[in-house]
């Protein structure tokens, strides 16, 4: 079976699609930019290229999966009432039930359930509007990561 990685440029997308791999699973690299793909094809990944917003692209991208990881694009500055995250939303929700992959892992943060108007209520929204599908779905609700700690580590070790 196949296990379809959104975000797996970044991070922890490309970490989880790492881990998939060296367990002897095949991967399927969701991507927006398709030059970012013979590094992944290299390594064994099939490649997808769809866009957030496009919900047939994605759906294509999540047909025939075991499993789907989805990460959304970060948006530091949003429209007024996350116009952003919303189309992202709209055409994961529709991908996803189309696709029906037999599970989802989404990855959230802390703080994504907070009801004060903050960056994190993105997240929040996703988690809304995915748990409506009836799929078996996990959301990482993430505090921080480690790689977040290079720039205080090397703060510590040189006073500077």
């Amino acid at each position: 079976m196949m296990f379809a990685i959104t975000g797996i440029t970044g991070q922890v997308g490309g970490a989880t699609a790492r881990g998939l791999l060296a367990a002897g699973h095949n991967v399927r690299a969701v991507l927006r930019d398709p030059k970012k793909g013979s590094e992944w094809v290299k390594q064994g990944c099939e490649v997808a290229v769809a866009e957030m917003t496009d919900s047939a692209a994605l759906s294509g991208a999540f047909s025939n999966s075991e499993g789907v990881f989805v990460l959304i694009p970060p948006v530091f500055d949003p429209a007024p009432g996350f116009v952003e995250v919303r189309c992202v939303i709209a055409a994961l929700v529709e991908a996803l039930d189309l696709a029906k992959p037999e599970r989802v892992v989404c990855l959230s943060t802390i703080g994504a359930q907070s009801t004060r108007a903050n960056l994190l209520n993105q997240l929040g929204l996703v988690e809304e509007a995915l748990s409506t599908l009836g799929l078996p779905i996990a959301f990482l609700r993430a505090a921080w990561f480690m790689e977040n700690s290079a720039a205080d580590v090397r703060v510590a070790m040189t006073g500077a």
